[in-house]
C-alpha cells in the first residue's frame, strides 16, 4: 500500500490562455476510490483527460506504480492498464453482450472465423465474478437497464487487465437500485486491487462511493480529503467556498 498506483504531479494545462489545470497533484492507491468534485469548468475531467491520453500536459508528471508514465494518446494509457469508461458507455447498441465485450479484439476460432460460443463462455466467467445476477447475454445491450449496460462497459475494461479505472458520473440518470448495482460493482472491483478515479456532481454519491475525494475549483485543487473524516455540508463547502473544511466558518 506504500505506492501509489497512480500519482499525478503537479499537473498544468492551459487552453488559449486559461489555466484549465493549474499546479494539481492528486494520487491513487490500489483498491481506493478517488472522487474528483467540482462545478463544471473546475478542470477535474480536464485532469482525468491527462491520464487518460486525451490531453498532453504542459506540464507535471505522471507516475504508476512508482516509475514515471509517458502518457501522450489513450494507447498510451491502455498500455499501462488505465481505461476509460465514459458517462456514454460507448457500447454498440445492436450488439449483445460479448460481442461489446470483445467489440475490435474478437475472438477467433483456428480457421480465422469468430468465435461467439468463446466470446460468450468468457463473458460469463468475467460477468459471474463481477455482476452474478447478470442473465441477458443474448439481447442486444440496448434492451439492458442502466446498471446492465454499466456492468458490461466495466467487465470490458477490467477483461483486458484495466488496474486503474477513471469512471465519469457511473450512477447518473441511474435509479436506487441500479445505482446500488454499480456500487456492488464498484466494491467487487476494489476487492480485485483496482483503482478507480470517480468523477463525479453528486457529493452523496462520492460519500457512498468514494475513500477519498479530491475537491477542485477554478483548475486548482482546494483539497484533499477522507470520506470518512468529512459531513456533506463540508465536502459542499469545499466546492462551493473553495476553502478546505478547516477553513470554512459557521454562519
Amino acid at each position: 500500500m506504500n505506492t501509489p498506483l497512480v500519482e499525478m504531479r503537479n499537473m498544468s494545462i492551459s487552453f488559449g490562455g486559461i489555466h484549465a489545470v493549474d499546479d494539481v497533484s492528486v494520487d491513487l492507491y490500489p483498491g481506493e476510490v478517488v472522487g474528483l468534485l467540482g462545478h463544471n469548468g473546475a478542470g477535474k475531467s480536464t485532469l482525468i483527460k491527462m491520464l487518460s491520453g486525451a490531453y498532453t500536459p504542459d506540464s507535471g508528471e505522471i507516475y504508476i506504480n512508482g516509475e514515471k508514465a509517458f502518457i501522450q494518446s489513450p494507447r498510451d494509457a491502455r498500455k499501462y492498464n488505465i481505461e476509460t469508461i465514459y458517462q456514454t458507455l460507448a457500447l454498440a447498441d445492436n450488439l449483445d453482450a460479448a460481442s461489446n465485450l470483445f467489440l475490435g479484439r474478437e475472438l477467433v476460432t483456428p480457421l480465422g472465423f469468430i468465435d461467439d460460443a468463446a466470446m460468450e463462455a468468457e463473458t460469463r466467467k468475467i460477468m459471474a465474478r463481477l455482476n452474478p445476477n447478470f442473465q441477458k447475454f443474448n439481447a442486444p445491450v440496448s434492451a439492458l437497464s442502466g446498471g446492465q449496460r454499466q456492468s458490461v462497459a466495466i467487465a470490458r475494461a477490467v477483461y483486458f487487465d484495466a488496474r486503474i479505472l477513471i469512471m465519469d458520473e457511473p450512477t447518473a440518470a441511474l435509479g436506487p437500485q441500479e445505482t446500488k448495482m454499480v456500487a456492488e460493482l464498484i466494491e467487487q472491483l476494489k476487492k480485485e486491487g483496482i483503482g478507480i478515479f470517480l468523477i463525479d456532481h453528486d457529493v452523496h454519491q462520492v460519500m457512498n462511493l468514494c475513500d477519498r475525494a479530491s475537491v477542485m475549483k477554478n483548475g486548482q485543487l482546494v483539497g484533499t480529503v477522507n470520506v470518512a473524516d468529512v459531513t456533506d455540508d463540508e465536502l459542499l463547502g469545499m466546492i462551493i467556498l473553495g476553502k478546505a473544511p478547516g477553513e470554512q466558518s459557521g454562519p
